[in-house]
């Protein structure tokens, strides 16, 4: 089993959840006391949100390139940055590291085609939505049209994650205002809405809306797993 160096702490809540279907993946395919080789790297958000609102993406990209290094260094064999955001930063983390790097995107992207789906919508922050960093990998390596909520549907969603979602707060109006935005962008023609923020999962799930979701944090743990076995 290779060693998973996790990026984590953005938020720390979904940083558990992806130790947590790690774990439970580990067992479920080998069963007994197995558990994870992993180890994680966990950065102080408040950090992350101040320069992500400034718009110092190269502030930020010097400190995932630096967690990512400290996990080289502590033996990872692969890399897995806990949160879609920060995957903007991804061709900065490649570029300094020797282990492979599993982009979010590209987990996402293969479960899409598996359910042979070609039109999908995507939630996040603003910055997965309206920076095209996400929705190029999906259109031009694997030819799925990506659609975002209109402008001030994007900031509700926003508010949401970083005003509720990371905070550990899960309220049922917001969960209410989610599901009506996923019914629109139905309307406009998605087949599926990729829950491109690792809280959103927190507060939405399959039962809540009718097209496929796809929870990012679910594909992304899996697909580290996977890795680690083969």
């Amino acid at each position: 089993m290779k060693k998973i160096g996790l990026i984590g702490g953005m938020s720390w809540e979904s940083s558990m959840v992806y130790y947590e279907l790690i774990n439970l993946k580990v067992r479920e395919l080998l069963g007994g006391f197995h558990s994870a080789s992993c180890i994680m790297e966990s950065l102080d958000f408040a950090e992350i949100e101040k320069l992500q609102h400034e718009d110092d993406w190269e502030g930020l990209g010097k400190m995932m390139v630096q967690a990512a290094q400290n996990l080289e260094k502590s033996g990872a064999e692969v890399i897995v940055l806990c949160t879609n955001t920060m995957h903007l930063l991804s061709d900065k983390i490649r570029q300094n590291i020797s282990v492979p790097f599993l982009h979010i995107a590209e987990s996402t992207g293969k479960n899409i085609l598996e359910q042979k789906i070609k039109k999908v919508a995507l939630l996040g922050t603003k910055f997965t939505m309206e920076k095209d960093f996400y929705k190029n990998i999906l259109l031009h390596k694997f030819g799925i049209e990506v659609i975002i909520p209109v402008k001030d549907d994007r900031e509700i969603v926003h508010d949401i994650i970083y005003k509720e979602l990371v905070q550990g707060e899960l309220n049922d109006n917001s969960r209410s205002k989610m599901v009506e935005i996923i019914k629109k962008l139905e309307l406009a023609g998605a087949e599926g809405v990729i829950l491109g923020c690792t809280e959103i999962p927190l507060l939405i799930k399959q039962k809540d809306v009718n097209i496929h979701v796809f929870d990012t944090t679910k594909i992304h743990a899996k697909d580290a797993v996977a890795f680690a076995l083969n």
